[in-house]
């Protein structure tokens, strides 16, 4: 029954560390807004 602790304990140690990456990630990386255009054909526009 101890190993089954251990690697319950294991895993929820890495699930915590994913988490708080992602965490990390939300607040301190801010996504640069750029404008997008894309052209679209004539034909698709006919429908």
């Amino acid at each position: 029954m101890p190993t089954l602790f251990r690697f319950l304990a294991f895993l929820l140690i890495v699930a915590a560390i994913i988490f708080g990456g992602m965490i990390a990630l939300v607040t301190f990386v801010e996504p640069q807004q750029r404008e997008m255009t894309q052209t679209i054909p004539p034909t698709k526009l006919k429908q």
